[in-house]
């Protein structure tokens, strides 16, 4: 709102009659001009540029110039240092709480150049308002002046035979009021009113001085025409709250000109009226503007507080949930900070809960990880000692009992839950080497196999001929059961020797999958056919290497539920607040769905695994 300092005309602009009968004159509006507080909520861009230290230096100039700076300009430059403040301790908490400190635990470091900030506000707020009791003193001053010339014009009026004879008297009068400015908002009209009413009367009551009384008419028309003329070049500011004010000191400046010729006051009038409602009705149509942005703006953080409001922690109970859905909220982070200001009553309301809920979401994921940290040591320790007796056990020569064993082994490893990733990979290692070298030696003891292992591939030769038979005049329901009974029987082999392995897949493979495309069998099945038919060349491997690759399809699975959550999120999120997304709509359904069946395919290979791993036992 306009200082009471820097004018003295009300806050929404004045529309006055032309110095007419006191009967005719309106009255002045008295409502405060819309939003314009608004303005001094937004720094200016260039504002926005500065450093703290550019920002602090200003303001000790202005401490030295308080009297001639503006409101707008210093409100502008607080907000401004503080949006670099919140800015640097909202980083250093997020630093915290990633190196693995407990939000509620951070402290924020002291700033001296917000302490030097907050002392050079006093000494301008001290400054400032020493001013305006000094405005305020002056004011009252200037009421009891005028209302002096208002009694002396008075008794001006009721002395009428000497009405020529007090013309200079009059015009000092006139020039006394003029040089008087500003006054209590409040008495305003009521002293003009006064004023005009007594001008008025002395001017008819010269009767043998017209000369005068015409010169004076015409110099204030060239006063008030020159006045019309700059209002009218308001309507081409480009800045319309400037213009705004202005035209209250052009007011100012024509109310307080005497008046015209009778016959030209309701032209000058209309015309400066005319200009100034150009300059007013752009003032308005500008803060319409800035409210519905603003209003828009609060839209947008009300949406995103609602999405980090809604999260369902129950479902972060993994280290991976954790850190996808910190990358959300750290997405939904940096769009706020694209997003502009909201209304005046509103904005600091709506950042205190979006920092409520982020600080919220931080301080659950510590305490996650702090009793996470606390359970991946234990985890280690069990791991630790698996690895040494799976290294006790590695060079037995008790093949089926010991593989009893490490198959045990293995099996508890899989309950045991993770550890500190820098551990992860050496322990696994560790693990798994012990395993790997049992069994190596185990394979090499077990040679007589290779005869079971020559009848096993001359089974699979016949099912690849019998594959081929298959041909295109076979009915395609009858060729589909075909395939499937001999892919089962195919299934239920052995292992073939291991230098022919890898030829008779190929061939099986190939012949499976110009079955599946002349027969249009499902990709599904046909994915899940061959990695069926890929368990026997995994096994023969390595016996490990089933174990290795159901933890990779396990993983697997987990990153893909964590990538469907995401989308179904988004799902939500462009359902409560998009009007125009029908296609996105459609595009991230397409991708739950494929997310879906990818998912469902992923479990039948880690069923399958579990069943292999069971029969070999």
């Amino acid at each position: 709102m306009t200082d009471t300092h820097d004018t003295n005309l009300p806050d929404k602009p004045v529309e006055l009659e032309e110095d007419k009968k006191t009967a005719e004159v309106s009255e002045p509006a008295t409502t405060e001009t819309p939003a314009e507080a608004t303005l001094t909520d937004k720094p200016a861009e260039s504002v926005q540029k500065l450093t703290k230290e550019e920002i602090l230096n200003k303001l000790k100039e202005i401490a030295t110039d308080v009297e001639n700076a503006a409101k707008s300009e210093i409100d502008g430059l607080k907000q401004a240092f503080y949006k670099l403040h919140n800015s640097e301790q909202e980083a250093a908490k997020k630093q915290f709480v990633e190196n693995g400190g407990a939000i509620e635990e951070f402290v924020p470091q002291a700033d001296a150049l917000e302490e030097e900030f907050k002392n050079t506000m006093s000494v301008i707020k001290e400054k400032r308002s020493a001013l305006n009791a000094e405005q305020e003193k002056l004011k009252e001053l200037n009421l009891q002046i005028k209302l002096s010339i208002i009694e002396e014009l008075k008794e001006l009026v009721e002395s009428p035979e000497d009405a020529n004879k007090n013309y200079t008297e009059f015009k000092k009068l006139q020039q006394q009021w003029n040089e008087v400015k500003i006054v209590p908002q409040a008495k305003i009209n009521e002293l003009w009113k006064n004023y005009q009413l007594y001008v008025e009367k002395f001017y008819d009551l010269l009767k043998l001085n017209n000369e005068f009384r015409e010169y004076d008419f015409k110099k204030n028309l060239e006063i008030k025409n020159h006045l019309c003329e700059a209002a009218e070049k308001l309507a081409d500011e480009p800045d319309v709250v400037s213009a705004f004010h202005q035209l209250q000191k052009l007011h100012q400046e024509f109310r307080d000109t005497g008046p015209v010729a009778k016959e030209l006051r309701d032209e000058i009038w209309a015309r400066f009226k005319a200009a100034s409602t150009t300059v007013n009705r752009r003032h308005q149509q500008h803060f319409e503007a800035l409210k519905e942005t603003e209003q828009h703006n609060l839209d947008q953080k009300t949406v995103i507080c609602e999405i980090i409001e809604a999260i369902d922690y129950s479902e972060l109970t993994n280290f991976s949930s954790w850190e996808n859905k910190t990358q959300e909220i750290i997405a939904l982070q940096n769009k706020w900070k694209t997003i502009g200001f909201a209304p005046q009553k509103m904005n600091v309301k709506i950042f205190e809960r979006f920092r409520k809920a982020c600080d919220e979401f931080f301080q659950k994921k510590g305490e996650f990880f702090k009793s996470l940290k606390e359970g991946m040591n234990e985890n280690l320790e069990k791991k630790r000692a698996l690895c040494e007796k799976a290294e006790a056990l590695k060079d037995s020569t008790d093949w089926k009992a010991t593989a009893d064993e490490l198959t045990k082994l293995q099996k508890e490893w899989k309950t045991v839950g993770p550890v500190a990733k820098k551990y992860s990979d050496a322990i696994w290692k560790r693990f798994i080497s012990a395993c790997d070298y049992f069994f190596e030696q185990k394979n090499k003891a077990t040679s007589s196999q290779r005869s079971v292992e020559q009848e096993n591939l001359e089974k699979k030769k016949a099912i690849i001929e019998k594959l081929t038979a298959i041909d295109e005049t076979t009915d395609v329901e009858e060729a589909t059961q075909q395939v499937r009974e001999l892919m089962k029987e195919w299934n239920g082999i052995g292992h073939v020797p291991f230098k022919e392995k890898d030829k008779i897949y190929k061939q099986y493979h190939s012949q499976i999958d110009k079955l599946f495309e002349r027969f249009n069998i499902s990709a599904s099945n046909k994915k899940l056919s061959n990695f069926k038919s890929s368990i026997s060349n995994i096994q023969e491997g390595s016996p490990q290497a089933l174990y290795r690759e159901r933890d990779k399809l396990v993983r697997a699975c987990e990153n893909m539920k964590n990538e469907l959550q995401t989308y179904e999120n988004n799902l939500g999120f462009l359902t409560a607040s998009s009007k125009k997304g029908n296609s996105l709509l459609t595009e991230l359904n397409r991708k739950v769905e494929k997310l879906k069946g990818d998912i469902e395919l992923v479990k039948q290979k880690i069923k399958v695994i579990d069943n292999s791993i069971n029969e070999a036992e």
